[in-house]
């Protein structure tokens, strides 16, 4: 009986032997095979760099040219200083030699390290971008002392910008490719487009990195070249920008004493001749890797330099939008022309009493001297016979719901409300009485400024709503080929009578007795719009005085020219500037630097210039608030006409 016991002991022992054995040859197997073949490459490479070793060799990014050919970002030659890992026996005493050398925190030096501890040691980590001459120098000097044998040197090409920041919000900036970005041909520590053209147009602008194999000894030093694949620069690419007409602009901003945004359009294919948005930044700061002060500066200042305000910014139109008013009226068949209001200075409806900004009113007045003298009881008029969902209909038309679909990232919505919209955002019915404050461009209107240069492109060319766009050609390896337009998102073909009466009354802004006096320009016909629109109601205004907030007005001036062929249209966006046609003597300019150009004359110098004295009371800006703010006025039942 024990005999057998032990026997049975043996035979458990045995089968837990050979269980054994095999699972530990079976995870011998597994290992062997995931060093051999999973992580060949890894291995293959790491021999290899015990004796060779592959330095990438970036690529230069392709150059950005203007539409005439002037070369706008490029590229320059910089130095950036590595450790090598692989060659350290100190990693902790080379971080402080070289934090001492090269003037850096050492702790900086350290976190930089630890970002790239998983990725191979025979891989050079970069620890100073674009170092100076004076950092080169001290730190060759101490590798030839053999102090710091695991540092390199590299010289690379580093992206280099206008020294003025001129079209920054254009251009965008470059920067290291962060862990979420890595993939689809982006290794670690690729430079790459963070903003602006730079981003969107990545993929042409990136080229592909070469590499270099070179032979080295037990210390590291190279003692050879082996093989080297040279680096393929990105491609080039030009722009639809005009330097000359994006200086103007800027120039324009900075004479007048205001920050804001200027969106300038060909009205007939959509191509950005100048977008603007001040302040701005300085996109060189970026190109070799932002300091961390410069960064959180840019991001805590209250100005919002980082923000692109011509296509992030939202902002209500003012009267400007009394022209996409206009053209629903006309277009609806509503009225003609030549229809006629009463303006008595204010006009009540649905129990409320809304003001016209002239004291007094303006008499009987039609449609074009309506947007002459941008009378607000026309616009409440039309706004009223119209509806909010016709208004929303026709502001699609014009470009100011949604997207414009500009080749630039992050482009925000602007929103021109609705019943369906209201129902859906707040679970209310949308009332009559809303659509007066509505006509005249304030309420829950808010457009970004590009939508408002296509809104004018709209205008201007008759009817069809281009898509803006920023690039015009690509070098394709044998010379320019010219990219192709984005289709057109609407046709609407204006009927004459319509055209007529816009560009009549908008003509008469700038040539008659209108507001935009400061954009004449003799025989070039401009026409344009003033608008002026509240940062927040009178009532939130006064609560908040003494909160340190810049609460001033907005002011926006539409234009094109000339009046009857337009070539260029555009908007330009005075932030708190407080009126609107402080912003038409910019939009002068441009359009003086334009024709300049094309006639072959000189260029056109900013000074200042007489102008039209202001009128006595601000046609656009809308007093129309007598107690509660529109938005929260008693509710009252739509009327016939209106939903």
């Amino acid at each position: 009986m024990a005999l057998t016991e032990d026997r049975r002991r043996m035979a458990m022992r045995l089968m837990v032997l050979q269980a054994s054995v095999v699972v530990a040859f079976a995870a011998l197997a597994v290992s062997f095979w995931f060093l051999q073949i999973v992580q060949h490459t890894q291995y293959e490479e790491m021999a290899e760099n015990n004796h060779q070793r592959t330095l990438a060799l970036r690529a230069p990014r392709g150059v950005l040219f203007d539409r005439n050919g002037r070369v706008l970002v490029e590229n320059r030659h910089s130095f950036n200083v590595s450790i090598v890992r692989e060659h350290t026996k100190d990693l902790d005493r080379t971080i402080r030699l070289l934090a001492g050398v090269g003037g850096l925190d050492a702790d900086v030096v350290r976190q930089i390290v630890a970002r790239h501890r998983h990725e191979p040691t025979y891989r050079p980590i970069v620890v100073i971008e674009d170092a100076s001459l004076s950092q080169v120098a001290a730190i060759m000097a101490r590798r030839l002392d053999f102090e710091l044998p695991d540092v390199v040197v590299e010289q690379v090409p580093t992206r280099q910008y206008p020294i003025d920041a001129l079209a920054a919000h254009v251009f965008g900036y470059v920067g290291e490719a962060s862990e979420t970005q890595i993939g689809n041909g982006i290794r670690s520590g690729s430079i790459i487009g963070q903003s602006g053209v730079e981003r969107v147009y990545n993929d042409l602008l990136m080229g592909e990195d070469g590499a270099r194999r070179v032979v080295v000894n037990s210390v590291g030093r190279e003692i050879r070249t082996e093989a080297e694949v040279p680096p393929k620069e990105g491609r080039r690419v030009q722009l639809t920008i005009d330097y000359d007409l994006q200086k103007a602009a800027e120039d324009g901003f900075r004479h007048a004493g205001f920050n804001g945004s200027a969106v300038i359009l060909d009205p007939r294919n959509g191509e950005v001749l100048s977008l603007v948005s001040l302040p701005a930044y300085d996109p060189n700061d970026f190109a070799a890797g932002i300091d961390s002060a410069t960064w959180a500066s840019l991001n805590n200042d209250q100005l919002k330099p980082l923000q692109n305000r011509a296509i992030q910014g939202r902002y209500s139109p003012g009267s400007t939008f009394k022209l996409v008013v206009a053209t629903a009226a006309l277009e609806e068949g509503l009225v003609t022309p030549d229809y006629k209001v009463y303006c008595g200075g204010s006009a009540t409806f649905f129990g409320r009493n809304f003001l016209c900004h002239l004291k007094g009113g303006h008499g009987v007045i039609d449609m074009r001297h309506a947007i002459e003298k941008s009378c607000n009881v026309y616009f409440y008029t039309l706004g009223n016979m119209l509806g909010v969902d016709r208004l929303h209909k026709w502001a699609e038309t014009l470009g100011l719901v949604g997207k414009t679909g500009i080749d630039l990232p992050n482009e925000q919505e602007s929103l021109v409300p609705s019943t369906e919209w209201k129902m859906r955002r707040f679970g209310e019915k949308w009332y009559a009485g809303e659509t007066i404050s509505v006509a005249i461009g304030q309420g829950q209107v808010s457009v970004t400024p590009v939508s408002l240069g296509v809104m004018m492109a709209t205008i201007a060319n008759g009817g069809t709503r281009v898509i803006p766009h920023i690039v015009r050609a690509v070098d394709e390896g044998g010379g320019w080929k010219m990219a192709t337009p984005p289709a057109v998102a609407e046709h609407a073909a204006f009927r004459p009578q319509t055209l007529s009466a816009l560009h009549d009354g908008l003509w008469m802004v700038v040539n008659a007795a209108g507001t935009g006096g400061r954009a004449r320009i003799p025989g070039r016909d401009v026409a344009g719009k003033t608008g002026t629109a509240q940062v927040i109601s009178i009532q939130g205004r006064q609560a908040a005085r003494g909160s340190g907030l810049d609460l001033r007005d907005h002011g926006w001036f539409v234009f094109f020219a000339p009046k009857d062929d337009p070539e260029i249209a555009g908007v330009i966006f005075g932030e708190h500037s407080e009126h609107g046609y402080l912003g038409a003597p910019i939009a002068r300019h441009v359009i003086e630097t334009y024709f300049a150009k094309k006639e072959g004359s000189p260029l056109p110098v900013l000074v200042p210039t007489p102008a039209p004295a202001p009128p006595e009371a601000d046609p656009d800006t809308a007093p129309v608030e007598i107690g509660p703010a529109i938005a929260a006025a008693p509710r009252a039942a739509a009327g016939p006409g209106t939903n």
